[in-house]
């Protein structure tokens, strides 16, 4: 039996997800999150605003990886995030939040 919080928004399957790339959630209370599952198989939960371009797109930015830091490069201006933290490594100064995210029996939860 799996014990699942109650504050856990679950998002979709596992295999919905393509490795590399992201996919953009709304949580309860309006707000987007970008979900991502890196090719490691690793999944990560970020705003999917980019706050550079001002537009809800992160989770339509490609994944990679810089030195160690799996990161996702927004489609809009290129800038890179964190996808662990969410801070900009072009820019550390600017940060975009990031969310929990679990996997629990083939699908992906995310804490709001």
């Amino acid at each position: 039996m799996t014990v699942m919080h109650a504050e856990m928004v679950p998002v979709c399957e596992v295999d919905r997800l393509a490795p590399g790339r992201g996919v953009a959630a709304l949580l309860p209370d309006g707000r987007q999150v970008a979900i991502f599952r890196t090719g490691r198989d690793e999944f990560y939960g970020l705003s999917n605003m980019d706050p550079f371009g001002r537009a809800a797109v992160l989770s339509r930015g490609l994944t990679g990886d810089a030195q160690g830091v799996p990161f996702v490069a927004s489609p809009l201006l290129k800038q890179r995030f964190d996808l662990r933290t969410g801070v900009c490594l072009d820019d550390e100064t600017v940060t975009v939040r990031a969310y929990r995210v679990h996997v629990v029996d083939g699908v992906v939860h995310v804490w709001p």
